[in-house]
């Protein structure tokens, strides 16, 4: 009897899963799915018919927002307090002591209704004048101004929180960089613009990136030697050190890429590095910055965005010459983004970076780096829902992350629409 051979695996065509090394959870890839008809719900697309100047905008410049305030003639980029934020800057009252404070692990019924107060404040960052542009078409230098207006927000909201804290508290808040872009992804209103939430605690999703990177760091740092701690191949004199450290999930990431400034591995360095050495998910190169499809993406053509040749815990020790360099990166992403479908390609977008008030960097287990969440599957009308088995049981895609870079990268480097009006 003839027995025939398993096949061998192929993931292009066969199911596997993922794992996500940043947030400890996997992802269920389906890729012989992308043959699958669609019958659902559909968006219209959006159209590029927006003026200069809208006067009915509470963004655009000597325009009046929805609390009265009256914006000034801006020229390059404005922030402003949010008039609807979802934080307090004040302290908020004592809350009834049910338990200590809440853990992943509850001691006791009563701790599970345990609650703790919060302060901060809300502000938004017009990112242009005009209100029909967007970070895609803007010029390089108006995206250098971002990213510098990006820092100085960062050092002025550590700064609010170090002044606001109750004395002698020693208390670790967090500043959440982030754009929605586009109606589907929330956005109020179409003028350039982005938020900053300034918190008295690092969000979940950080805090946990944080706790990962670190573990990282602790798990593969070899013992110290003359008082330095070597790691496989992070440091010129570890010659003798294997070319690669694995995650313990099938990548492996590049042992020669750099590390922390006290000698302890990166992860996010080391997966960087090992990206651009691979090629197969990078969409964008420039300087030290490189723009990958994530190997565990769970939206379509999500995108991370992050320094490969030098470990930047936070956008405050960025030089000029990387503000520019992610400056190009960014736009590079975002004209691909939208000559993908030929539209506005809608997207929530976030910095991830150092707690505040920050740590020594030499130390400090964070890795700068920008996600990018585009929910748009097959066109400018299909997007991807978050549903059913993903909000019961894990995330799950159908295209890979290599066939979406692919395809990112096949899209021309000019924007469609300057591109039109040649």
């Amino acid at each position: 009897m003839t027995v025939n051979p398993m096949p061998s695996f192929e993931p292009t065509e066969h199911p596997h899963r993922r794992f996500n090394p940043l947030i400890g959870k996997h992802v269920l890839v389906s890729p012989h799915r992308t043959k699958r008809p669609w019958n659902g719900q559909t968006e219209e697309p959006v159209r590029n018919t927006l003026p200069a100047y809208d006067e009915k905008c509470y963004l655009c410049p000597r325009n009046a927002r929805m609390g009265g305030a009256v914006n000034p003639p801006y020229k390059d980029t404005f922030t402003f307090a949010n008039d609807f934020p979802a934080l307090l800057p004040d302290p908020t009252p004592a809350l009834p002591a049910l338990s200590p404070e809440p853990t992943t692990a509850p001691a006791s019924i009563d701790s599970l209704f345990a609650s703790e107060p919060v302060r901060g404040r809300c502000s938004v960052i017009c990112f242009h004048p005009r209100h029909d542009v967007t970070l895609a078409r803007m010029a390089q230098d108006d995206i250098v101004a971002v990213v510098q207006k990006w820092r100085e927000t960062y050092l002025s909201e550590g700064k609010f929180l170090r002044e606001t804290a109750a004395p002698g508290a020693e208390e670790e808040g967090y500043v959440q960089i982030f754009e929605n872009r586009g109606a589907m992804m929330g956005a109020s209103a179409p003028h350039p613009h982005g938020q900053v939430w300034t918190l008295s605690y690092t969000p979940d999703e950080p805090a946990t990136e944080l706790a990962n990177l670190e573990a990282y760091a602790q798990r593969t740092a070899k013992p110290k030697a003359n008082g330095h701690a070597h790691t496989n191949g992070c440091c010129p004199d570890d010659a003798a050190a294997p070319a690669a450290l694995a995650n313990g999930t099938g990548e492996h990431y590049d042992a020669s890429a750099p590390c922390r400034g006290d000698g302890a591995p990166c992860l996010l360095c080391g997966y960087a590095a090992s990206e651009v050495k691979r090629g197969e998910r990078v969409v964008a190169l420039d300087g030290g910055w490189v723009a990958v499809v994530p190997f565990w993406a769970v939206w379509p053509y999500e995108i991370m965005v992050l320094p490969y040749n030098r470990h930047i815990p936070s956008i405050a020790e960025m030089t000029p010459e990387e503000d520019a360099s992610l400056a190009r990166v960014l736009k590079a992403v975002l004209v691909r983004y939208d000559n993908l479908f030929n539209c506005p390609f809608p997207y929530s977008m976030g910095l991830h970076q150092a707690p505040l008030p920050p740590l020594d960097p030499a130390t400090n287990a964070a890795h700068t780096h920008f996600h990018f969440y585009p929910p748009l599957l097959r066109s400018a009308s299909v997007r991807k829902f978050l549903v059913g088995f993903e909000m019961l049981g894990e995330a799950q895609r159908d295209l890979t992350a290599e066939q979406a870079a692919a395809r990112l990268r096949s899209t021309e480097d000019v924007h469609y629409l300057e591109k039109d009006s040649e």
